[in-house]
């Protein structure tokens, strides 16, 4: 897939055909601006409402009167993370007030956040008790300059998602069916029907997803509710992030989340104006080319109010393993999808296999699974153990890029 979110599996199709147009090309979102092209130019930024190419030391200006800033990441990318510290340097430049809402944890999270915010805790020590590798799981390195910036400036961190049996548990019931705890931290009404919500993420997979094409049309209505609870909430949190600071006409709150609760406006940002009357900007940060090389030059003006140029990475900086699983028993891992052209393939991993150990160290759980992973660098070769068909099957799996 394309993106990648938090809750990937929540990316959804409104039929059985496939958009041909790419994500960042869609004729949806806001009128004034589905229409027209904004262009796409390296290490610049484009405000799409005038068309206007800006230098990154002109954002802070730019995003002034904004109380809500929407910073759409690819959690794996090294440039999009670089731009999320330059969005936060450049509001802090401005004279603002800034507090970071994470999509990467539940609202449950946030005494751990709380703990980091105060100097409380070493990184070690930060990424245990807040069970970043459960938590989030993509690896720390994507995150830690922003998280030390803000600690050195005293940016507090505050958790705005939602735990996902919760969201099951909306979808399924309602929001009626909360007790008082877990409602506090949800809007009183969550918008789960938009047409062109559907449009996007109909365009969001690529064509012939193994895990989603023979999906019926009631499971992708029901992805689309989940994800816009997730949407609404991180949207509702980040709001009384924000009122919680008073009347202060500095402070602004950035929220950290992956793009596709920011693209066309459509997630967080359609949620919030249901119950916030205040600014509320969009930065997307762009590669310059797309999964193949081809160039980029323009994305529609609607996918968010600024467009920032960046490199292309033909790979993740820290390796990624290319499978996805689900528990098992005794916290085992299943795999349930292996990507094509990824190190799980190659190596000759399968849908089906129960990851018992990597390097001798026993998988109990998600958190030790991904917290293993991410010890390992390009070019390294982890020896898994498998459970195959009743049998222990040892497979060594080269940490290799493609050429």
């Amino acid at each position: 897939m394309r993106l990648a979110l938090a809750a990937a599996l929540l990316l959804t199709c409104a039929d059985t055909g496939w958009a041909k147009d790419p994500v960042y090309r869609l004729s949806i979102g806001d009128p004034a601006r589905k229409d027209k092209d904004a262009a796409v130019t390296l290490d610049a930024i484009t405000d799409t409402a005038t068309g206007e190419t800006i230098a990154p030391a002109e954002l802070g200006a730019r995003l002034g009167k904004a109380r809500l800033v929407l910073v759409g990441e690819t959690h794996t990318s090294v440039e999009s993370h670089r731009v999320e510290l330059q969005v936060i340097k450049a509001l802090a430049e401005a004279g603002r007030h800034v507090t970071i809402a994470l999509e990467m944890f539940p609202y449950p999270s946030q005494p751990a956040l709380d703990a980091w915010n105060q100097g409380a805790e070493s990184e070690a020590d930060f990424l245990a008790s807040s069970h970043w590798y459960d938590a989030w799981g993509y690896h720390w390195g994507y995150y830690r300059d922003i998280f030390l910036f803000a600690r050195d400036h005293r940016f507090p961190f505050v958790a705005v998602n939602a735990p996902r049996d919760v969201v099951t548990a909306v979808r399924q019931k309602g929001l009626a069916s909360l007790p008082a705890d877990q409602s506090a931290h949800f809007p009183p009404k969550i918008d789960m029907s938009s047409a062109d919500h559907m449009t996007f993420f109909k365009a969001s997979f690529d064509e012939g997803d193994a895990m989603h094409g023979g999906m019926t049309d009631a499971a992708w209505t029901s992805m689309l509710s989940a994800q816009a609870t997730w949407d609404g909430t991180m949207a509702w949190n980040a709001v009384k992030a924000l009122e919680r600071l008073g009347d202060d006409p500095k402070a602004a709150v950035v929220v950290l989340v992956g793009s596709g609760h920011v693209a066309y406006g459509l997630g967080i940002e359609r949620q919030a104006r249901t119950y916030f009357a205040g600014p509320i900007a969009s930065v997307m940060a762009m590669p310059i080319a797309d999964d193949k090389g081809a160039p980029v030059p323009s994305v529609r003006a609607s996918y968010a109010n600024f467009i920032w140029g960046v490199a292309r990475e033909a790979d993740s900086y820290w390796p990624s393993l290319g499978a996805s699983t689900r528990a098992a028993e005794g916290g085992r891992r299943a795999i349930i999808d292996v990507e094509k052209d990824t190190p799980a393939a190659a190596a000759g991993l399968q849908v089906g296999d129960v990851i018992a150990s990597i390097d001798g160290t026993p998988v109990d759980s998600r958190e030790t699974l991904n917290r293993v992973l991410a010890g390992y660098r390009w070019g390294d070769t982890p020896t898994f153990v498998v459970s195959r068909a009743g049998a222990d099957v040892r497979v060594t799996v080269p940490l290799r890029r493609r050429p």
